[in-house]
């Protein structure tokens, strides 16, 4: 007992300690040369979590600030909204850049809507704080889109813990290599399907019931994964791929708003998708082939240690939920 309030101490302590949101760059095309700067700082979420430096967007010697543009109210915390001019070429073949990014753990998406329709984006990190915009009609090559969306696929599975935590909760809940396979090529083929449907604009939902039904799917696998050897088995134990599949669609929505606020490549949209459903593949597979030894050892430990783990997600999940329905009237 003394183990589990451990466990259930830590769980809270993760529910709130949670890093940056990604600090957003966003730029809008009024006319030739004159753009609406959109800039999101990166805002803690948490106690005990602190900005190292101050982050902020520069811009190449052509551009200056005109003006500030005054934000509507309820704005978030952390935005600021003002407008350049950077001459009549404008931004195309400049640099843009944020500094402050040396050292900090933090992503900034950065994404320009042009008045032609068209959307250039990108991501500053520490290493690779500036960008050239490039010029009109040079998209960038697919190899570049390739590996960049396969690798900000990757980061964003292995950095969402919700989306770990729902297949950490499928390897607890299922029992044979056989099953394993059928429970996570359901969920796989799922979150496939409404992140392409989601992207490409077939399929609209609101992302707030979306993360709010993610963080649900969470709670009832931990619950299922507490049911004793004994009990009654429930849809979940006898076809657990088809709860795997039906949630799995939930969380390709929530990849498909991840997506959105990174952008899409006007000129490599498809590829950019395939791209980004891989490295979600990739990373998810890591985590499933990392965690499968500790389970089949958890599963030769006492009782008490079992139920350690889907405790702590679950505990961790109905915080979530009743954070994120909070959002609802936000």
């Amino acid at each position: 007992m003394k183990v589990l309030a451990s466990a259930f101490v830590l769980v809270a302590a993760l529910a709130h300690a949670h890093s940056f949101d990604p600090a957003l760059l966003d730029l809008r095309e009024r006319e030739a040369g004159i753009y609406d700067v959109i800039w999101k700082s990166p805002v803690p979420q948490g106690e005990g979590v602190v900005v190292l430096r101050a982050l902020a967007p520069v811009f190449s010697a052509p551009c200056r600030r005109i003006a500030t543009v005054t934000p509507r109210g309820n704005e978030p915390e952390g935005l600021t909204v003002f407008r350049i001019d950077c001459g009549p070429k404008g931004l195309r073949g400049e640099t843009i850049g944020v500094t402050g990014l040396a050292g900090d753990p933090i992503d900034v998406l950065v994404r320009i809507r042009w008045t032609d329709g068209t959307t250039t984006t990108g991501v500053l990190r520490s290493g690779t704080d500036e960008m050239v915009v490039p010029g009109a009609g040079s998209g960038a090559p697919a190899a570049t889109v390739l590996w960049r969306y396969g690798r900000l696929g990757v980061e964003h599975i292995l950095t969402g813990a919700d989306h770990l935590a729902f297949v950490l909760g499928l390897l607890l809940l299922v029992h044979g290599w056989r099953r394993i396979v059928q429970t996570i090529t359901a969920f796989t083929v799922a979150h496939t399907m409404t992140l392409g449907l989601a992207v490409l604009g077939v399929v609209h939902v609101p992302p707030a019931p979306v993360e709010a039904m993610i963080a649900v799917s969470i709670v009832l696998v931990a619950v299922e994964s507490l049911r004793p050897g004994g009990a009654h088995p429930t849809l979940a134990h006898r076809a657990p791929w088809i709860v795997a599949f039906l949630f799995g669609l939930m969380h390709g929505l929530g990849f498909a708003g991840a997506l959105a606020e990174l952008g899409l490549p006007p000129d490599h949209v498809p590829l950019a998708l395939v791209a980004f459903n891989l490295g979600v593949e990739v990373g998810q597979l890591a985590f499933v082939a990392v965690m499968l030894v500790p389970i089949q050892l958890l599963r030769r430990a006492p009782r008490w240690l079992q139920l350690v783990p889907p405790y702590a997600i679950g505990a961790m999940a109905v915080a979530w939920t009743l954070e994120r329905v909070q959002q609802f009237w936000s």
